[in-house]
This record gives structure tokens, C-alpha cells and sequence, in this order.
């Protein structure tokens, strides 16, 4: 006899959850039917969507197999389903590729605001951090830039020589040659690869090739120049694959950037393709995520703010972040948006911690000044302003002082003081950057800042524990970032999800 299984589900199984959440946002705004369409009847986008986030809210990720087996045999999937026939693995993947890809995050912003709303989360302190997870790609399939503009400068010099080569062997002849240059486009070496082969008059169909033919001099050269050309078009869609922020990709995902993970406590393992993950985490759920091709902490704080100030249209007052955050430009973004400095700087710990550094003499920050407020050294000697240098990478403008000492010549302290060869020490300060830094050490010795610090350890970096290690993801499912960004979309949705129901339960305990 047919069972009524709403009967059989206990009543604090997530399930009910997960609709309670679903059953608030309307979704059938992003899945509207687009004219007319013939054939079979089209499932239903709603309990599709239902059964994707309720797999990734249990499981943490799910594979299509997976999910049409669970529709088949699991009552809750029966359930949510209510009547409809379960789909193929094949139906899922079309779904989540065609209608998923451009409409999951403001689907996930949408739960974000039920739940955020119900929870009453405070969108002020965001505790941020970042993992590097590896690519769908193969590891020994880099391609450096670096490489390609070095290979692509050597193969230039060969071009010369050999249009050097061809203009006084055959083309001076003719009665005409073709310019060198230092650096030459496809174009302009496509255009003397056709005028060499008019003057000489040669055809390509009828070239020598095999054994026991000859080939002319002719036919060497310009079978030389078409390989020098095919060499530089294939160095040109690598740098151009590159991009101008990158160093790196591989060949078998072009949005990978190969970095450095950290597969065990002593970083020994080799660079693998991977991408930045970074979240923003308020009150233990996540609030926003990117997905990075930087292997820098520094370059991912200000695109995941932008997104963070997208999705509930203000920016957190208390960002927290490590060490790998804290960048001249990440500060000076913070104050253009009113956001206070919680984001710790490279040597915070031995500035904190270690009275011997804070205080020592020789630092260029901890130099006197005289009466006429030029910088002094311990042993007396005056520094002259040299020079305005730009910060390199910095976004506004700024730069830093240098300053060069009179005579460092026979300094009893030089030891100390100086290691450099020169007989001048030459000192860099930022100012405005040595200020900043005393502000975000105050901020963050403050009993505010020890409770945030604390805070953002638990959350920040126990959500990424959970995500990895507790549910397994710790590789890439899908290639290209795009793909990469729906899929860390979709395990985020199911975590707050998942993170949503222990909380019901656990005041349901309570109570």
C-alpha cells in the first residue's frame, strides 16, 4: 500500500529546513519560461534546485551520479520531488550548466537574507580568510610567461639574423630588402614571408620534402622563417592567456594559475594549478565568496569587499583579516570606505610581541631628529633627502622617501647598522604607512581587537576546517573560473544551510 511520506520523515530532519528556507524566496522569477518550447514537458527548476542545494547541504558536494541515485532510493529526495519522475545525472548537469551559471548568486543572496534576517547576523564585523584549492587541471601542465618572453626575445634575434641573412644572400639581388627590428609582428613577418617567396619566385606545393631530395637555400630560408612565425604565435596566445596579473596557467584549465599549497606543514610539495577562495564569514555563516587567480592574499581583500557591497549594499565596519591582508592599498581602501583597520601587517606579531625590535636604534623609523629636523643616526650622522620613489603597485599615487646618510666611513656601529657594501646608508620611509601601522596595532592590542582576532581564528578559519576537511572538498570538481565560482557557490549555500538547521536544533534543544 502507497506510504504518505511526509508521515515517515522525522520532524527535525534538515529537510524540512531546507524548504522552510526555499518556500520564502521566490525562485520562479529566475527560471521563467522563455517562449515557446516543443517536446516533453520540462521538469521542474524549483525541485531541481531543491535537490541540488539539499544534497550540498548534507554532503557537503555531491556528483550527478549521485544525485539521481538519491532521487531514486532516498524518501526525502521522493518527497521533494513530490510525484515528479526522478531526473537523469545528465538532466542535473544541464541544469546547473545552462540556469545555474548566471542566476546562483543572487540565489544564494537570497537565502543569505532569509537567514541573516531570521538570525538577526550582524553584518558589521566580517571575519575574512582565504585557502588555495586545487584545480581540476593536470600538474605538469604549466606554461610561464616569464619563459615565453624570454623564448619570444631569443627567437627575435633569430628572425633578425636570418632576414639579415636572406636580404644579402638572395633579396640584395632583387633588388630590395626587408628592415630588421628589434621586436616584429606577426603581421610585418607574415607580409616579408609572401614577398620573399614573389622575389624568388618559389611555389610551396612543389617544395623538396623526403628522403633522398634536396632542398634549395631558398626553401630552408623560408621554411626557417615560417617555423620562427608559427613559434611566435604560439609564445603570443600564452602571454596573451597570461594576462598582465598573472605569471602562470596551465594548459588544461587557462583560468589556473599555478601556486604554492600548502599539502603539509613544511610547504614542500610542488606548485599545482589552484585558485584563491576567499570568504567572508559574519556570525559562523558565509556571507561572500570570490574566486581568485592571485596566489597574494593582498590583491583578493578589495574584489571580495566589492562583492561583499554588492550583495547587501554596504561595506563591514570591523573587516578582520590576517597578516596576508594587510597591504598599503588594503588600508587606504578601508579609510576611502569607512571601514576601520583590523587587518594585520606583516611583522605585527614581532612589533606586538618582541620589545627588542619595537625599540631598536638602528630601525630607520626609530631615528632622532635635530634641530633642523633632519633624521640622525645613533652615531651622530645626518641623513639628506635623495629622492621621492613610487610605491610599487599602489593604486593611489603615494610614495615613499629616501634618504641618504652623509659618511658611513669608518662607523663604529656600521655592523649594526649597516651590511650594505656602500659607504652610504640609504633608508626608505612611509610615513603615512608607519602611522597606519600604529593605528592598526592599537586597534588590534585593544580588548576589542584580542576578542576579534580570537573570533575571526574560529570562524573565519573554521570554515574553511569544515568545507575541507569535514566534507572532503578539497579539489576543484569543474574548469574555468566561472565553473569554479557556481560550484563554491553551491557548497556555500548548503553550508549555511546545513550551518542554519544545527542552530534550529540546538535552540529546540534548549528550550
Amino acid at each position: 500500500m502507497p506510504l504518505e511520506i511526509s508521515q515517515i520523515i522525522e520532524i527535525s530532519d534538515p529537510v524540512y529546513t531546507l524548504t522552510e528556507v526555499m518556500d520564502h524566496i521566490d525562485l520562479r522569477k529566475y527560471f521563467a519560461e522563455k517562449g515557446c518550447r516543443m517536446g516533453r514537458p520540462r521538469y521542474d527548476a524549483v525541485k531541481l534546485l531543491k535537490v541540488i542545494l539539499f544534497a550540498f547541504m548534507e554532503g557537503g558536494y555531491e556528483s550527478l551520479r549521485q544525485l539521481e541515485k538519491l532521487c531514486k532510493t532516498d524518501i526525502r529526495y521522493l518527497w521533494i520531488l513530490d510525484g515528479m519522475k526522478a531526473p537523469s545525472f545528465a538532466t542535473f548537469g544541464n541544469f546547473i550548466r545552462e540556469e545555474l551559471t548566471e542566476k546562483i548568486e543572487d540565489i544564494f543572496a537570497e537565502i543569505n537574507g532569509y537567514i541573516f534576517a531570521a538570525e538577526d547576523v550582524d553584518l558589521e564585523h566580517a571575519y575574512i580568510d582565504g585557502t588555495k584549492i586545487e584545480a581540476n587541471a593536470n600538474r605538469y601542465t604549466w606554461v610561464w610567461k616569464k619563459s615565453c618572453l624570454k623564448n619570444r626575445n631569443k627567437v627575435f634575434a633569430k628572425v633578425t639574423a636570418l632576414l639579415e641573412k636572406m636580404n644579402h644572400e638572395v633579396l640584395f639581388y632583387h633588388g630590395f630588402e626587408i628592415g630588421t627590428r628589434e621586436e616584429y609582428a606577426m603581421e610585418y613577418l607574415e607580409t616579408a614571408l609572401e614577398r620573399y617567396r614573389q622575389a624568388t619566385g618559389m611555389n610551396p606545393e612543389s617544395f623538396a620534402h623526403g628522403r633522398g631530395h634536396h632542398k634549395s637555400a631558398e626553401q630552408k630560408d623560408y621554411e626557417q622563417l615560417e617555423e620562427y612565425i608559427s613559434r611566435l604565435k604560439k609564445y603570443a596566445r600564452h602571454i596573451e592567456i597570461c594576462g598582465e596579473d598573472r605569471n602562470s596557467y596551465s594548459k588544461t584549465d587557462h583560468d589556473a594559475t599555478f601556486m604554492r599549497l600548502k599539502k603539509d606543514y613544511m610547504g614542500n610539495d610542488q606548485l599545482l594549478p589552484a585558485y584563491n577562495m576567499q570568504a567572508a564569514v559574519c556570525d559562523e555563516y558565509i556571507a561572500a565568496i570570490t574566486a581568485e587567480q592571485y596566489a597574494s592574499d593582498m590583491d583578493c581583500f578589495i574584489p571580495l569587499m566589492e562583492k561583499y557591497h554588492d550583495m547587501y549594499g554596504l561595506y563591514p565596519k570591523y573587516p578582520v583579516a590576517d597578516a596576508g591582508y594587510g597591504s598599503y592599498n588594503n588600508y587606504l581602501y578601508c579609510e576611502e570606505h569607512g571601514m576601520e583597520k583590523y587587518m594585520k601587517f606583516s611583522m605585527f606579531e614581532k612589533t606586538a610581541k618582541d620589545s627588542k625590535y619595537q625599540h631598536d636604534p638602528y630601525r630607520a623609523v626609530n631615528f632622532k631628529t635635530d634641530e633642523d629636523g633632519n633624521l640622525v643616526c645613533p652615531n651622530g650622522k645626518k641623513f639628506s633627502f635623495l629622492r621621492n620613489k613610487p610605491i610599487c603597485g599602489n593604486r593611489y599615487g603615494r610614495t615613499e622617501e629616501l634618504y641618504i646618510c652623509e659618511d658611513c666611513t669608518g662607523c663604529p656601529r656600521r655592523s649594526k647598522c649597516y651590511k650594505g657594501k656602500k659607504n652610504q646608508r640609504v633608508i626608505r620611509l612611509n610615513r603615512e604607512l608607519t602611522q597606519i601601522h600604529a593605528e592598526v596595532l592599537e586597534n588590534l592590542e585593544s580588548i576589542q581587537g584580542a576578542l576579534l582576532r580570537m573570533n575571526r581564528s574560529i570562524q573565519a578559519e573554521g570554515t574553511f576546517g569544515i568545507i575541507k576537511w569535514d566534507r572532503s572538498y578539497k579539489r576543484a570538481f569543474r574548469r574555468g573560473i566561472e565553473s569554479v565560482i557556481l560550484e563554491f557557490t553551491l557548497i556555500s549555500c548548503g553550508f549555511n544551510l546545513y550551518k542554519y538547521h544545527n542552530k534550529k536544533m540546538k535552540l529546540a534543544e534548549a528550550a
